[in-house]
């Protein structure tokens, strides 16, 4: 009997697979819509861009779930472009991907980690807290028409 395929590092060649999955993620929300060459041209070469950042990227089987993170200073990793395919929410898909990025991180002297999540991700928001994430006051507007909420969480 065969085994599902891990969790593994993603490639700049899996770039179409980000693409669809962030732009199938955000279709669920009105006025989310996601225009790569505008808004995140380093999606068509995300391995690259974490990896020059210090950071790492993986990717779940068949492109139903993602994740980064990368270093602000040497204590303080970002956890980054959290997604998973809707229909994978409640699969334990989330908290997979979220327990190898902060390992990842700890594992290179992180003792904070942050992040940041649209204000219309109530779902995510859960989750986060869920997970030992504290909602921080501030936001921020990345691009137009998008306000986030920032977290953090304490680990080492």
């Amino acid at each position: 009997m065969r085994s599902a395929p891990l969790i593994r590092p993603g490639h700049d060649s899996d770039a179409p697979a980000f693409i669809a999955l962030i732009a199938r993620c955000w279709a669920d929300y009105p006025d989310c819509p996601l225009d790569v060459d505008t808004d995140a041209p380093e999606l068509r070469a995300l391995a690259t861009y974490y990896g020059g950042r210090g950071g790492a990227l993986w990717i779940a089987p068949s492109g139903t779930g993602m994740i980064a993170t990368a270093p602000r200073t040497p204590t303080l990793w970002e956890i980054c472009r959290v997604y998973v395919h809707p229909d994978r929410h409640g699969s334990d898909l989330a908290r997979q991907l979220l327990d190898l990025a902060e390992r990842h991180a700890l594992t290179a002297g992180a003792t904070t980690l942050c992040l940041w999540t649209d204000t219309r991700f109530h779902r995510a928001h859960a989750f986060y807290e869920k997970h030992g994430y504290t909602r921080l006051p501030d936001t921020r507007s990345p691009c137009a028409g998008v306000v986030e909420y920032g977290y953090e969480k304490f680990i080492g």
